[in-house]
Parts: structure tokens; sequence; C-alpha cells
């Protein structure tokens, strides 16, 4: 057996520690956005002030949608961060891509008729009448009703996932994402009635 030279072991360096020391500790990123979500729903529902509607309905814009991801699209879908999530991803989407979801809207409503109440869009269902019920629907979340915002929201989604598969445009997967974002809104309506998310 031949003697090998000893080599000491490689260590990080004092940048790989800076990176750790400076990042943002997931659980507390974690316990900001529950807490955020919170003063959010249950804080704007005790305010009179319209203005605090607009800025709920605004606030992926003035913040940036990219800034709510890092706060809430970890948090499950059954709780307040998890739920205001997927709705400010819904709205993103509506004022992204009016003229596809009125497409797909209007291809859905007649085939999901309930839900199409519930959502309680316009008809016809134009690019602008979606963009003002997509909107209406999270002033809901300062109107005290977070439970109909939900399920107004389920409604919508579940409309436009038999749109799109009624047109056959869209993959399955976009279909069963759009579904699932129904279920998942129902659901935590659910819960919102039951015992309050949080």
């Amino acid at each position: 057996m031949t003697d090998r030279p000893h080599h000491r072991p490689m260590t990080p360096g004092d940048g790989f520690f800076a990176e750790i020391a400076g990042g943002a500790d997931p659980a507390k990123v974690r316990e900001a956005g529950d807490l955020a979500a919170t003063v959010l729903v249950r804080g704007a529902r005790d305010s009179d002030d319209p203005r605090v509607a607009e800025r709920i309905v605004h606030l992926a814009e003035r913040e940036g949608l990219e800034t709510l991801a890092q706060v809430w699209s970890g948090a499950p879908a059954d709780t307040l961060a998890g739920s205001l999530w997927r709705l400010f991803l819904l709205r993103s989407w509506v004022h992204a891509a009016p003229e596809q979801v009125s497409r797909e809207y209007d291809a859905g409503h007649r085939r999901v008729d309930v839900a199409r109440v519930v959502a309680g869009v316009a008809d016809p269902p134009g690019p602008d009448e979606l963009r003002h019920m997509v909107d209406d629907v999270l002033r809901g979340i300062a109107r005290g009703d977070f439970a109909v915002t939900l399920f107004r929201a389920a409604a919508f989604a579940r409309i436009v996932a038999a749109g799109r598969a009624g047109l056959g445009e869209a993959t399955h997967e976009e279909i069963t994402r759009m579904l699932a974002l129904s279920e998942q809104l129902e659901a935590a309506g659910q819960v919102e009635i039951r015992h309050s998310l949080a």
C-alpha cells in the first residue's frame, strides 16, 4: 500500500456563508406572509373606506406579482395566504390575456350554468366585462365576504376549464390546472364558512 499525500478538505469561502446569512429565512417569510394575509383579509373588512378595496384589487400591480409569489405562493391552498395567492394569480392572468379568457369563458358559461350565476359575469362576457368581474371579486375581500369572493373565483375558474375543454385548444394539463384551481378555491371557501381560514 502506497502512502498518499494528505489533502485538507475543501471548505467554502466566506462568500458562501455570507449568502446564507443574508438570505431570507423561509420560516420567517412564511410567517410574515401569513400575517400579511390575515391583516389584509381580516383587517380590510373592518374598514369603511372604499379606497381600501381599490388598494387590495391593485396590490399585485403595485407590489409586483413576483413579490406576492415570494410571500404567498408556497402556502397551502386552504390558508388565507394560499387563497390570496390564487386570487391574485387569477386576476393577473385575466388582465394579461383578456381576449383568451373571454373566448374560454364564453365557450364554457353555457356548459356550467350554475357556476355562471355564482361568478356574476355580464352576458355577453367580453374582455372588459371579465376584467371588471375579476376586480369586483377581489373587492369582496374588503367587503368582508371572503367566502363569497372565493366561491365566485372558483365558479369563474370552473367555467374557464369547461370552456377550454369545449374549445379543444388547450392541453389536458391546462384544463386540469384550471379545474384544480377552481376546486382549491371552492374548498378554501368551505373552510372559511366553517371556521375561518388561517
